[in-house]
């Protein structure tokens, strides 16, 4: 979803839909309510945000499976799989399965380690663990009730911050800020920015800074690129090219996880010529396009990076000295 202006700062539209706040926020108590807690007998890792719209959760859990890696613990990723048919439980299987089976996040996951997708996260908890994991690494599912996670961690672009702090539909909060600091061991602000929220964090919530870095940006270095992504921020994504030395010289912005089309693209590919430029989109969005019709379209490939490993490494520690 693409966040509206408005949630940006608090005016008369926010203002005027803030009423509306409440039917949201009754629906998700209804949901905690009626909803069964259920815990997989392994450590469960969240990876989740307090708005609507990317903040950059799947490069943080994979940073997230490389530490736990490290420390020796097989960890398994759990999705939603949102965009996909499949209900699951099932395990993604990245040669055979595409974004219409299982959703483009799960597949961006399976590259890395063992990823599942199920709509009862529970249930999908307890099938990886019985397949040989140790630990569970949530993508979203910050505000789902049915799995009890051990440590959460909220992922915050630094430049969007909460935008206007208020709750959807006024905002692009999924709960107050308060419910959802009350569920986080520590934010991981990805990115320069200091938004003003970070003024009113208790001591018991640090922030853990961290930052996306291009892994192949030479390769764009002076390059005339033609830009397109269906992603929550697409700014992000120009914004990383731009710092490698792309020559941008068009883009094109889809709505998130946008399944794209094969008149869609061919209409790309002969934007892209006629400009004499080459086609670049995100990893994310490379896996949303059918295996046939992946030439001549290159991806800026990312890894999210700590500022202070050693922080992030202490907590997960203590997570897993927790009886």
């Amino acid at each position: 979803m693409r966040a509206p202006d408005f949630w940006l700062a608090d005016g008369c539209m926010a203002k005027a839909l803030s009423p509306f706040s409440l039917l949201w926020r009754a629906g998700a108590g209804i949901r905690a309510m009626t909803t069964t807690m259920r815990h997989p007998g392994c450590k469960v890792f969240c990876v989740g945000n307090f708005t609507i719209g990317g903040a950059g959760k799947t490069p943080t859990a994979i940073a997230l499976y490389h530490t736990l890696h490290k420390m020796g613990i097989r960890a398994h990723f759990l999705s939603r799989g949102y965009g996909g048919r499949e209900t699951g439980p099932h395990r993604v299987d990245p040669m055979k399965d595409t974004a219409a089976d299982v959703g483009d996040e799960p597949l961006l996951l399976a590259r890395t380690a063992p990823a599942w997708i199920s709509r009862d996260r529970g249930m999908g908890a307890e099938t990886a663990r019985n397949a040989g994991a140790e630990a569970i690494i949530l993508d979203d599912g910050l505000q789902n009730p049915s799995l009890i996670k051990d440590c959460s961690f909220a992922v915050v672009d630094s430049v969007f911050g909460i935008g206007n702090g208020r709750v959807i539909p006024a905002g692009p909060m999924r709960e107050t800020l308060e419910q959802g600091l009350a569920k986080v061991r520590a934010i991981i602000l990805i990115g320069d920015g200091n938004p003003p929220f970070l003024k009113n964090l208790p001591a018991s919530v640090p922030v853990l800074r961290a930052r996306i870095v291009p892994c192949n940006g030479a390769e764009f270095a002076g390059r005339r690129v033609l830009a397109f992504a269906g992603i929550g921020r697409p700014a992000k994504f120009h914004d990383s090219l731009r710092a490698v030395g792309a020559d941008i010289v068009a883009t094109v912005d889809f709505a998130d996880h946008h399944p794209f089309r094969a008149a869609e693209l061919a209409e790309l590919h002969q934007k892209a010529k006629a400009l004499n430029a080459d086609l670049v989109t995100t990893e994310k969005d490379l896996m949303r396009l059918p295996a046939g019709q992946r030439n001549g379209i290159s991806t800026l490939d990312i890894v999210l990076e700590f500022e202070a490993p050693d922080q992030l490494e202490k907590i997960i520690t203590a997570v897993l000295s927790d009886a």
